[in-house]
C-alpha cells in the first residue's frame, strides 16, 4: 500500500508485512516462523533449498515433521526458545535432509511478538554451512593423519613418512616423551595398512613383572606350570594377521628381550611348555619413552634387538617444541569433545590460548587434553575463558608472552585464501560461503596481508 504522493506508508502493517515477506525470501539463510503449537506459518525459498522441503509441504506442519535436529532429544531449538523465552545465536548442529543426508547447519532462533507485546510465536534462522566445513576439512587435511593433527614442520614430516610406513611389512619403532601420541600414530599405522582388516592387539610391557609378560606374550601349554590346567593363547596369537603393538618395549626384561628377539628373527616363538615352535603371521610396532640407544649403551638393552626393531623409526616431537599446533590441536579437541559429550562450546578466549601457548606441557598433548576436559567440565557454553582452567594452571602463567599471532592466523589465512580461489576472487561472494559480512572479511585480508589480484570474479578481464 502507499499514501498519496505515491511513497510507501510506514505505519500501514500490510506494507510491513509484504516488505518483510520480500526481504525474507531473497537472503541466503533460511527463514522460517512457527505459532504457539510449533506448526510452520513461514518457509522462505533458502529453507525449502536447506531442508529439502518444498513450501507448500512445510506450511500448516508441526515444525519437528520438517525440521529433523540430529542432536533434538525433547525439544529442537526453535521449541527451546519459545519454552525459556530466550533466544539461540548461531549454534552449530546437524540437519538430517529428506533423503537421509546429514548436513552441517548453524541455527539462530528469536520470539515473535504482536503489536501487544504478545509472544504469538517464534522464528528460526538456518544457515547451511556444509561448503565452510568442507573447505576447512580440505585445509586441515594437510595438517593430519588419522586424527594425528600438527602443522609444525616436525608433524608435517611425520605425516609425510607414516602411509609408506604403514603400507610396509617392516618394523616400526616409536620413540617420544610420554603423552605425545605413540599409540595413536601405531592406530593410524593399524589403519592405513594392508592388516586393516586383522587385530590390533596392544600389550604395555611395563605394566607386567617378567615372567607375566612372557606368558601374556607367548601363551602356556597344560602342565607347563601348576596351575596351568589348559593350554592359554598369547598375545602374539591373538594378533595374527594383524598387529602387535608393544608399548613401552625399554621396560621389557633382558630374558623377554632375547626371545622376542627370536620371534622377529625367524617368525616363530615356543609357548610355555610347548615342544614345538608356533609361526606367527603378525607386524610388530613398538613404542617407547625412553631412548634407547642410551639403554643399549648402558647394557640395558640388547643392541641386535634394537636394531631389529628400528628398521623404520617415527620420533614424535614433545608438544613444547612444536607450540605452533597448539591452536589446531585445541579446535580440534574442542570439536571432539562436543560431539562427544553433546555440548556447543564455541571455542576459546585468546587470552587463554595464548596461556596454553606459554606454558611447558611437561605431559604434552595428553595435558593439554585433560586441561581442554577440565574445562568443558566447568564451562556452562559460549567461549572457554580463564576460569575453566585449572588452577595450577591459570596460577603458573609467569612466562614471557610467546609473539604468535602469525601461526595462529595460518589456517584462518588459508582457508580465506582457498575460498577467494573457488569464487574466482570475488570477495562478496567469498564473505557468503564463509558466513562473514563483507566488511569483516575485509578486515581480515587486510589483517592477515592476502594478496588479492586487482580483480575480482565480479568484473570481466579486460580485452
Amino acid at each position: 500500500m502507499t499514501s498519496e504522493n505515491g511513497k510507501r506508508d510506514p505505519d500501514c502493517p500490510f506494507a510491513e508485512k509484504v516488505l518483510l515477506k520480500s526481504i525474507c525470501s531473497s537472503i541466503s539463510e533460511g527463514v522460517l516462523a512457527v505459532d504457539l503449537e510449533l506448526n510452520v506459518l513461514f518457509f522462505n525459498p533458502s529453507a525449502e533449498r536447506i531442508t529439502g522441503v518444498k513450501q507448500e509441504e512445510a506450511l500448516g506442519r508441526p515444525y519437528a515433521e520438517i525440521i529433523h535436529e540430529e542432536t533434538c532429544q525433547t525439544l529442537c531449538a526453535i521449541g527451546e526458545t519459545l519454552a525459556s523465552g530466550n533466544p539461540i545465536t548461531n549454534r552449530s548442529l546437524h540437519l538430517v535432509q529428506r533423503n537421509g543426508k546429514k548436513i552441517p547447519i548453524s541455527i539462530s532462533t528469536s520470539l515473535v511478538r504482536d503489536s501487544m507485546d504478545r509472544i504469538i510465536g517464534g522464528m528460526a534462522a538456518i544457515r547451511d554451512l556444509s561448503e565452510m566445513v568442507e573447505l576447512r576439512r580440505e585445509i586441515e587435511g594437510a595438517y593430519s593423519f588419522h586424527h594425528i593433527v600438527g602443522k609444525s614442520e616436525a608433524m608435517r614430516r611425520i605425516f609425510s613418512t607414516l602411509p609408506p610406513m604403514a603400507q610396509s611389512e617392516a618394523t616400526v619403532l616409536i620413540q617420544g616423551e610420554s603423552g605425545t601420541g605413540k599409540e595413536l600414530v601405531a592406530h593410524a599405522l593399524h589403519h592405513e595398512s594392508p592388516r586393516r582388516e586383522g587385530p590390533l592387539v596392544i600389550v604395555n610391557c611395563g605394566a607386567l613383572p617378567e615372567t607375566l609378560l612372557e606368558s601374556e606374550l607367548f601363551g602356556y601349554r597344560a602342565g607347563a606350570f601348576t596351575d596351568a590346567r589348559k593350554d592359554k593363547p598369547g598375545q602374539v596369537t591373538a594378533a595374527e594377521m594383524g598387529i602387535l603393538f608393544l608399548d613401552e618395549i625399554g621396560e621389557m626384561s633382558p630374558g623377554v628381550q632375547a626371545k622376542f628377539l627370536r620371534l622377529l628373527q625367524e617368525k616363530t616363538y615356543h609357548p610355555l611348555g610347548a615342544m614345538k615352535p608356533v609361526k606367527a603371521d603378525v607386524r610388530f610396532i613398538a613404542a617407547t619413552n625412553r631412548t634407547l640407544k642410551d639403554e643399549v649403551a648402558k647394557g640395558r638393552f640388547r643392541e641386535d634387538l634394537f636394531y631389529r626393531l628400528s628398521v623404520l623409526n617415527v620420533t614424535l616431537p614433545p608438544l613444547r617444541e612444536r607450540r605452533e599446533d597448539i591452536p589446531l590441536l585445541v579446535d580440534h579437541m574442542i570439536e571432539r569433545f562436543n560431539r562427544v559429550k553433546g555440548r556447543q562450546i564455541e571455542g576459546m578466549a585468546g587470552d587463554v590460548l595464548q596461556l596454553l601457548i606459554r606454558h611447558p606441557f611437561a605431559g604434552n598433548v595428553r595435558e593439554l587434553e585433560n586441561i581442554l576436559e577440565h574445562a568443558f567440565a566447568l564451562c556452562p557454553g559460549g567461549i572457554i575463558e580463564t576460569d575453566h582452567l585449572p588452577q595450577e594452571l591459570v596460577g603458573s602463567a609467569s612466562a614471557p608472552e610467546v609473539p604468535f599471532s602469525r601461526n595462529m592466523n595460518e589456517v584462518e589465512s588459508q582457508l580465506i585464501v582457498v575460498t577467494l580461489e573457488k569464487n574466482d576472487w570475488n570477495r562478496r561472494a567469498t564473505a557468503k560461503t564463509l558466513g562473514m559480512h563483507p566488511s569483516t572479511l575485509y578486515r581480515k585480508i587486510r589483517a592477515l596481508g592476502i594478496e588479492t589480484p586487482r580483480r575480482d570474479g565480479r568484473a570481466r578481464p579486460r580485452k
